[in-house]
């Protein structure tokens, strides 16, 4: 069962994060050039509707690129 990506649910919390980080961070400028709803939308096919919910897309993607 795949879940909705981050980005779709903006944190609603007085603190938010990523404010607090440096944007001129390699990762994180990495991560603003990546194309991530085509990879949402091209690997979405691995995914099933039943069973348990799977991390997001954007999430497996981004832990696998820093391994």
């Amino acid at each position: 069962m795949l879940t909705s990506s981050p980005s779709l649910h903006p944190q609603s919390t007085f603190f938010d994060l990523f404010d607090s980080l440096d944007h001129q961070d390699p990762l994180i400028a990495l991560s603003n050039e990546l194309p991530w709803s085509d990879l949402e939308e091209k690997l979405s096919v691995y995914y099933y509707e039943e069973g348990r919910p799977a991390k997001p897309i954007r999430l497996m993607c981004g832990l696998l690129m820093l391994k």
